[in-house]
């Protein structure tokens, strides 16, 4: 199992996305079929797709952090994030990062938050393009390294709060 996380813009557009990569036969598959059969208001899991009837492989469930606020809100992440999720993907799959080889044995997660006040969609694919593949980088490379996350410790922040 690969777990990744990224962060790729600022401001209302954005992308932070965490994956969860691994084998259908394993926990990652038992828990990708959970999810999609288990919706909650506001949250529907869906198979991401790179166009209309090709599902992106490895299989990779799209996942909304943020619960759908509004008509544009639900553009930007049915749309715009989830074509950057999809394209991402397959970036990594063309750069190796997911061995095409194994596509078929593994299944991914993609939890994908998408800011409601977002509204340029470009700047949504784009960041959720490249967030995606960091994450499935970030996965297979083990990372962040203990000593990196260690030596955060004196200022941890994110971008939606900094205690200085």
């Amino acid at each position: 199992m690969q777990i990744g996380e990224s962060f790729v813009g600022e401001g209302m557009e954005a992308a932070h996305i965490n994956t969860v990569l691994g084998e259908r036969s394993g926990p990652v598959g038992t828990a990708w079929v959970s999810a999609l059969a288990s919706p909650t208001r506001g949250h529907a899991p869906f198979v991401t797709i790179i166009q209309p009837g090709v599902a992106v492989q490895p299989p990779t469930l799209f996942v909304n952090k943020a619960g759908i606020a509004g008509e544009r809100h639900a553009e930007m992440t049915w749309g715009a994030a989830q074509a950057g999720v999809a394209a991402g993907v397959a970036d990594a799959v063309a750069q190796e990062i997911i061995s095409p080889d194994w596509v078929g044995e593994l299944v991914l997660v993609a939890a994908v938050w998408v800011n409601p006040l977002a509204a340029d969609a470009k700047a949504v694919f784009a960041n959720n393009r490249a967030a995606m593949t960091e994450a499935l980088l970030s996965g297979l490379k083990g990372g962040p390294a203990v000593d990196e996350m260690l030596s955060a410790l004196d200022d941890p922040w994110n971008p939606f709060y900094r205690p200085r």
